[in-house]
């Protein structure tokens, strides 16, 4: 059909504008959207109106239905694909922090491994079998020596262990490789 005269389109907006808006306020739950959509409505009115305004109001519902549940559409479309990027994001800072966490664990072992060589091989021992989960009696096992002796064996281990910590420590320091 033939675009509507002007005149006649401005009757036709004044008289049907409250009903549109009203009708997507209660659809879309936002004045502002809701009168965003109520312009398109009643510019598709204006670029391509029905073959018969007798049935304008049907016409105008069906329109107005039409535009708010795209928008509704686009919306869930949208909050589902953000909370998407959400998870992904939060996935790859937590992986980003997990590998830098690896990289300094790594990093820590390998550096307690050095002070572990500058052990006596029972010490090294002693401390290996603790740190895998042994309890005293399968250590004492391990070792061939009495049950009694097993905390110190460890404990003196660990001493020994903590003293070449810190003397690698001093060491750094002294070179001025810690700030």
């Amino acid at each position: 059909m033939e675009p509507i005269v002007p005149d006649l389109f401005k009757n036709l907006f004044h008289s049907h504008y409250p009903t549109v808006r009203r009708k997507l306020v209660a659809l879309v739950r936002d004045e502002a959207i809701a009168e965003d959509l109520t312009q398109e409505v009643f510019l598709r009115l204006y670029r391509n109106p029905p073959d018969e305004l007798n049935a304008l109001g049907a016409w105008l519902h069906r329109v107005l239905t039409r535009i708010g549940y795209d928008y509704l559409n686009k919306k869930a479309r949208e909050k589902v694909l953000i909370e998407k990027q959400e998870r992904l994001g939060g996935a790859l800072q937590q992986e980003t922090i997990s590998n830098e966490d690896a990289m300094i664990h790594q990093l820590d072992r390998e550096e307690v491994q050095d002070w572990l060589k500058e052990l006596s091989e029972r010490d090294r021992k002693v401390l290996m079998l603790r740190y895998s989960g042994y309890s005293y009696s399968e250590i004492a096992d391990q070792l061939e020596v009495r049950l009694p002796l097993v905390g110190t064996l460890v404990q003196r281990a660990t001493t020994r262990l903590k003293r070449q910590a810190e003397l690698h420590e001093q060491e750094l320091w002294s070179r001025g490789n810690i700030q």
